[in-house]
């Protein structure tokens, strides 16, 4: 391995001591392993920071901090990414569950095709006991030449997870800090979309795990997802939820006045964004996958998956 690693993985955590151990086990145990792995304890008060100081004794790659009191997840997700030095980002999560091959194929992709900017796989979502419970469809047009297509598709299709891809690091100090508000991760990955397209790896690499102690599920509320994204969010008076709402909005056409292409491609995307204003209150519009109900062909597929799933886990 290199004196300077080509890849960092930024885990920030908070009370993770549940799956935390189980998470590192997947990461460190990669087949790619030219990478240095950044965790930021969000002043848990559980067992996370003996979990992280434990493994940080077995394994050199692994650069554990502690903050001195909570910051809010969204300022915990950032600094992991400014205190890297690499030339790949990608966010992990502590309670998720990686294929061995992840961070290869996604590294392999990056290096054929200098083009592409992100680079993610095939996932499901896993139980708290590991077991796959739904596999989810890539549906997103991520991948098209034309910046306003990829940006269209952001905005109207949903899922995805490409915040958690293995992302190129100078185009993620070219674009604006992950903020706090509404569905601010949307508007991230949509910004990422205007530099450069991504690819998908078609292959079920990535696990992400539902349980009740997830962030979605333990803060039901706009007002309480913001407020753990960023404590400072809690203040009603300052924060109102028509402007946590506002500022999703206004996320979207400010990145695309900062985006860096042409004038005819900003009025497209801009065009774009009236019509998916114009359709808000269509039901189920914006929804996540992972929080639709499992559909009949969903089931049906499980059992196929999960008879692969114990090899590309191990």
């Amino acid at each position: 391995m290199t004196t300077v690693p080509r890849l960092s993985l930024g885990l920030p955590v908070y009370n993770g001591e549940e799956y935390l151990a189980e998470s590192l086990d997947a990461l460190l145990g990669q087949t790619y392993e030219d990478f240095e792995l950044i965790i930021s304890d969000n002043a848990s008060t559980d067992g996370t920071d003996e979990i992280c100081r434990r493994y940080a004794e077995k394994d050199s790659r692994i650069r554990y901090v502690r903050q001195p009191k909570n910051i809010g997840a969204t300022p915990n997700h950032n600094f992991v990414f400014d205190v890297s030095r690499t030339e790949l980002f990608k966010w992990v999560s502590h309670d998720d569950l990686y294929a061995r091959d992840l961070l290869k194929r996604c590294v392999e992709a990056l290096d054929e095709r200098p083009d592409i900017i992100l680079a993610h796989c095939d996932q499901a979502i896993i139980d708290g006991d590991g077991r796959i419970v739904q596999p989810l469809e890539y549906t997103l047009n991520t991948a098209s030449r034309h910046a306003p297509d990829r940006f269209r598709s952001i905005l109207f299709e949903p899922g995805g997870d490409d915040f958690y891809g293995v992302i190129r690091a100078d185009v993620l100090r070219r674009v604006k800090p992950l903020d706090s508000y509404h569905h601010a991760d949307r508007t991230y990955s949509a910004e990422l979309a205007l530099h450069g397209p991504f690819h998908q790896v078609p292959e079920l690499l990535y696990f992400r795990r539902d349980h009740p102690g997830r962030a979605e599920r333990a803060n039901p509320t706009i007002r309480g997802r913001c407020a753990n994204l960023d404590p400072r969010r809690a203040n009603r008076l300052r924060n109102p939820t028509v402007r946590l709402l506002g500022e999703y909005v206004y996320g979207f056409a400010d990145l695309i006045r900062r985006a860096p292409i042409s004038a005819a491609d900003k009025r497209e995307c801009f065009g774009h964004l009236g019509a998916w204003l114009t359709n808000r209150a269509r039901s189920g519009h914006g929804e996540r996958v992972e929080d639709r109900a499992p559909t009949a062909s969903d089931v049906a597929t499980v059992n196929e998956i999960v008879a692969g799933r114990e090899g590309r886990l191990a």
